[in-house]
This record gives C-alpha cells, structure tokens and sequence, in this order.
C-alpha cells in the first residue's frame, strides 16, 4: 500500500502550483513536506484524498487513481484516510464525542454501542479521557488539535494526513504533538503525510523530508541526509537564511 503521485499539475486560474509533482510515500513511514509558504504543501495533501483533482498527471493511493473514482468509491476511499485539519475544524455545537464519532456514524455496520467504545478508545489513546462531553471551546489549542487527531483515526484508517499540526502551539504543545503522531504510527502501524513549516518538529517525526518548491519536490531524503544537504534553498529553508534564497535562484 502507498501514495504515488506522478507528474502532477494544478492550476488554480493564472497561478501554476503543481509542476509535475513526482511523489512517493512508502507504507508505513511518516513523510513529511515542508517548504515555503505558498509552495502548495496543503494542495498536495488535498489531493491524495480527492479534495482537489489534478489538472493532469496521476494520484494512486493503494492502486486506484483518486481522479478516476465516482462519489460512491471516492468516499469508500476517504474511510481509509484520516486528515488532520490545520486548525482541527471542530464543530462548536458538538462535544467533544459526538465531534469524534461523526465519521463513525456514516458506516452502518456500527452501532451505537461500539461508537461510543470507539470515541473513549481514541480519546485515550490522544490523552484526552474524560473529555467527551465537553465543547471545543472549554479546552486549550493543544487539546483541541488532539480531539481532532482522536476524530482522523476513529475509523481506522491505513492512512493520517496532518496539515500543519502544530501551528499556533507553544513549544512544549509542540512535543506533545509530536509525540502523538509518532504513537500514532508505532501503535497503529498508520502511513502519515505531515505538512509543515516547522523544521524541529520534521526532524522528530519523520522517517523521510520531502521539500517542496516551484511545483515540484526539490529534494527528499531521510533526517540525516537532510541535515547533511548543501541544497541552499533547503539550507536557507531551514536557518532562515533569506540570502541563501537568492544565491539558490
């Protein structure tokens, strides 16, 4: 099982984002994509879930390409993706159960009973027992962004995408988040897709670093050999060196 993405290109009217994007997640690592702000990290990850469809080029995850499937087999895929929104995109109205059990209560083969089983079972692999019945609103951004972690693996899904997961967090928050997502592929073997700006955090998650740029993945390597790189904009990217940018164009 894996995420394969060739030759992808995606237009949004004069504002070319994708340019032949060639990418590959291996199953049962975590890769993060990192990048500039506006680089197209976030369209990247919409398009492995059928969010956004490619202009041209091929989206395959677990061997079906996401461009080609009607609703009905679109939306059986979904089921096996978990998506992590950026600022968790939790509903106000709902507590916190109810806000983790809405994927659960579209498969009609779960009852009531093992939904609730669910949401207390994903709630405490996230850290957060005894919360469910308590609104979005009466607890913290960390807590926050961990329900909406708890509501992306409640179905079970082969595979999380995080957008931006810690932004907005406080540097321990930060690690804690970290943390989760690590638990989240050594407990439940999940394949993940991070999005994010923050380097620190990349080095502690991820098996492999892919940088994003003009459209296209730049570099991509493990930890180390990103570490070691003498890409300059990968270097500038990472120390906030703005005149490294310029010497790399």
């Amino acid at each position: 099982m894996s995420i394969v993405l060739r030759n992808v290109h995606r237009a949004f009217g004069r504002n070319q984002v994708l340019r032949g994007l060639d990418l590959e997640v291996l199953d049962g690592e975590t890769l993060s994509i990192i990048g500039f702000s506006g680089a197209g990290k976030s369209v990247v990850l919409k398009h492995m879930v059928g969010l956004i469809r490619p202009d041209s080029g091929d989206v395959v995850v677990d061997g079906q390409n996401v461009s080609e499937l009607d609703v009905e087999d679109l939306n059986e895929l979904r089921r096996d993706i978990g998506y992590v929104f950026q600022f968790a995109a939790l509903f106000d109205s709902m507590n916190i159960a109810e806000n983790v059990a809405m994927g659960l209560r579209r498969m009609p083969e779960m009852y009531d009973d093992e939904i609730m089983a669910r949401v207390s079972e994903c709630l405490a692999l996230v850290d957060l027992e005894g919360t469910e019945n308590q609104y979005p609103s009466e607890l913290s951004g960390g807590m926050v962004k961990r329900a909406g972690l708890a509501r992306a693996i409640a179905t079970r899904p082969t595979y999380l995408l995080y957008d931006e997961p810690t932004t907005g967090l406080d540097p321990v928050t930060v690690t804690v988040i970290d943390r989760l997502i690590v638990r989240m592929k050594e407990e439940l073997g999940v394949t993940g897709v991070v999005v994010t700006h923050d380097i620190t955090s990349a080095y502690r998650i991820s098996d492999r670093i892919a940088m994003l740029h003009d459209g296209r993945i730049r570099t991509s390597g493990t930890v180390d050999e990103i570490k070691e790189s003498n890409d300059l904009l990968l270097r500038s990217f990472i120390e906030g060196r703005p005149e490294l940018t310029e010497r790399a164009s």
